[in-house]
């Protein structure tokens, strides 16, 4: 499932471990450890977050053939094993608890609560046997143009429909008043951001400069191309700054006489990599929306893990590819 839907099934559980302990480092490190974890986790597979499904995109387009779901899974699988316990060691590495985290008392399960996981349980079937396997289940429907985006919608239309306790929707609008909108607003920002590169021809210019940086040796292109790419999006978003660059890329590559995959990829895996602002990505964005975290909080923790990730990348894609 996508990064952005994981982060917000589980931030009830984070709040509820948060409140549990008086110490705000913790509390901090957890929620940005949450948001973090998600947009690692998300490269992991072609639909974990939208810079990879752009990826795919672009390159069946410029290759002249799909990209295989597993053969990422190859690339992106050994880069989340690697950096969830770096990333994990670097939030905790000052924090210490001297107390018990108290944790609310679960009671029995309530009609809603079996009805709303039943509910998601039947969406997140329907993301991932999507496309897969064997053209998954908008190709034996025939409704293919069915998205994640569509499914969603889906889901949260059902859960407004089918009453749970006291003869209540699951979903009514009081709760969805409380979603975090705002959080939408920032983000689509950051995507104008992006039309507005193109639209000045800054992003034009930004590929020259990359064009000129192919001349060096793969590795030292790759680390420049990620340190480029992870905080460059801090300021867009990752599905703007991959929707920007993966045609670039793929065409100067191209150019170049280099395998289109040894750029973009670890390219769109450091659209994902970008910790420091909210803008960069969804999970930022849902977790700087709780009000639990500043974006000073992230900057700190995130300048050291963008460079961390662009090393990772580098090394994994190098010896991988």
């Amino acid at each position: 499932m996508s990064n952005t839907a994981t982060v917000l099934a589980l931030m009830p559980v984070a709040a509820a471990v948060c409140a549990g302990s008086s110490n705000k480092a913790f509390s901090v490190a957890l929620l940005l450890g949450l948001a973090y974890s998600a947009s690692i986790g998300g490269v992991g597979t072609l639909i974990g977050t939208p810079p990879n499904v752009i990826f795919a995109s672009v390159y069946e387009q410029y290759a002249g053939m799909e990209f295989n779901f597993v053969d990422w899974m190859a690339i992106g699988v050994p880069i989340v094993v690697v950096m969830i316990p770096l990333v994990a060691l670097w939030l905790t590495h000052k924090i210490k608890l001297d107390h018990k985290i108290e944790l609310p008392q679960m009671g029995q399960w309530r009609l809603a609560e079996k009805r709303a996981l039943a509910i998601f349980s039947v969406v997140v079937c329907l993301w991932v046997f999507r496309k897969t396997p064997f053209g998954g289940w908008t190709a034996w429907s025939g409704i293919e143009g069915v998205g994640d985006v569509t499914i969603a919608m889906f889901g949260a239309i059902i859960m407004a429909i089918v009453k749970g306790d006291n003869d209540r929707p699951i979903l009514t609008w009081e709760t969805a008043k409380t979603i975090p909108w705002d959080m939408l607003i920032l983000f689509s920002g950051g995507i104008c951001l992006a039309k507005g590169f193109s639209a000045s021809g800054l992003s034009e210019l930004i590929g020259n400069s990359l064009s000129s940086a192919l001349e060096m040796q793969i590795f030292l292109v790759m680390i420049v191309l990620c340190l480029t790419l992870s905080f460059l999006t801090e300021v867009t978003s990752n599905t703007a700054t991959a929707t920007l660059f993966m045609p670039i890329l793929a065409s100067v590559a191209f150019e170049k006489g280099i395998p289109i995959e040894y750029i973009m990829i670890p390219a769109v895996i450091s659209c994902s990599f970008a910790f420091c602002l909210p803008v960069a990505t969804a999970p930022n964005s849902v977790v700087f929306a709780t009000g639990q975290v500043t974006v000073k909080d992230m900057a700190k923790q995130g300048v050291p893990l963008n460079i961390m990730g662009a090393f990772v990348i580098s090394a994994l894609c190098y010896l991988i590819l």
